[in-house]
C-alpha cells in the first residue's frame, strides 16, 4: 500500500471544518452529563428515599450498556414519545423538527452523567466528614457547606478521572455519525469516499484527535497547578 502525504494534509484541512461540531457535542454532553451526575451522586451520598434508587438504577443501566444503544434507544424511542404528547395536548410540534444533533446531545448526555455520578460520588467521599462538621459550627446550612468547602476539594480530588470523562466523551462523540451528523469521523469517511483513500483520511481525523486530547491533558495539568498552589496557601 502505497500512503498519499498530500491527501493526508488535504483531508486534514477539510476536516478542520466540523472540528466546531465534535467540540460542541463534547461540550454539551459534558456539561450537560456533570450536572446529572452530580445531582445522582448527591442523592445517593445521602440516600434520599426513592431517589437513591432510581440514580443506582440509572448509573447501573448506562454503565452496563454500550454508547451506542443509548444513542439509538433515543433516537428511536424520542420521536414517538413527542408525537405521541404534541398529539395528546393538540400541540403543532412534529419530532421532525428536531435536529439530529439534538439526539446526540440528549443520548451522550444521559450517557455522560450516570459516569460522571461514580467521578463525582467518589470524589465527595474522598473528603473528609470533619470537613462539613466544621461548616455546621460556624454556622454553616449543608448547602453552604457543601458548596463552599466539600466541592472545591472533591473538584480537586476529581479532576484527573473528570479530565478522563472528557476526553472519553470527545472519542465517543464519533458514533454522532449514526444518527447523520457530520463530525470528524464521519467527514473524514466523505472525504475518503471520492478516491478511497481511507486510511491517509483516517490518519489526518487521528491526528485532531490526538491534538484535541492533548489540549485537554494540558489544559487539565494547568487546573491541577493552580489547584495545588491554592492548597498550599501559595497565591496564583
Amino acid at each position: 500500500m502505497k500512503i498519499d502525504p498530500s491527501f493526508i494534509w488535504l483531508a486534514f484541512v477539510q476536516l478542520l471544518a466540523v472540528i466546531p461540531t465534535t467540540l460542541m457535542i463534547t461540550a454539551v454532553s459534558v456539561t450537560a452529563g456533570f450536572v446529572i451526575g452530580l445531582a445522582a451522586a448527591i442523592v445517593r451520598i445521602y440516600n434520599i428515599p426513592l431517589l437513591s434508587q432510581l440514580a443506582s438504577a440509572y448509573v447501573t443501566f448506562i454503565r452496563g450498556t454500550p454508547m451506542l444503544t443509548h444513542l439509538l434507544l433515543i433516537y428511536f424511542s424520542l420521536p414517538v414519545l413527542v408525537d405521541a404528547i404534541c398529539a395528546q395536548f393538540g400541540w403543532g410540534f412534529k419530532s421532525s423538527s428536531i435536529p439530529m444533533i439534538g439526539f446526540a446531545f440528549i443520548s451522550f448526555s444521559i450517557t455522560a452523567g450516570a459516569y460522571m455520578s461514580e467521578v463525582i460520588r467518589s470524589g465527595l467521599l474522598a473528603v473528609s466528614r470533619g470537613q462539613l462538621e466544621a461548616a455546621y459550627s460556624v454556622g454553616m446550612t449543608t448547602p453552604q457547606g457543601l458548596r463552599r468547602i466539600v466541592f472545591p476539594q472533591a473538584l480537586a480530588a476529581s479532576l484527573p478521572n473528570l479530565s478522563n470523562s472528557v476526553i472519553g466523551m470527545l472519542h465517543g462523540s464519533t458514533l454522532a455519525f449514526t444518527v447523520s451528523v457530520v463530525d470528524i469521523n464521519a467527514k473524514a469517511q466523505i472525504v475518503a469516499a471520492t478516491n478511497w483513500k481511507f486510511f491517509e483520511a483516517y490518519l489526518a481525523a487521528a491526528a485532531i484527535f490526538w491534538g484535541l486530547t492533548f489540549l485537554i491533558e494540558k489544559l487539565t495539568a494547568l487546573l491541577e497547578k493552580r489547584i495545588n498552589l491554592y492548597n498550599r496557601g501559595g497565591v496564583a
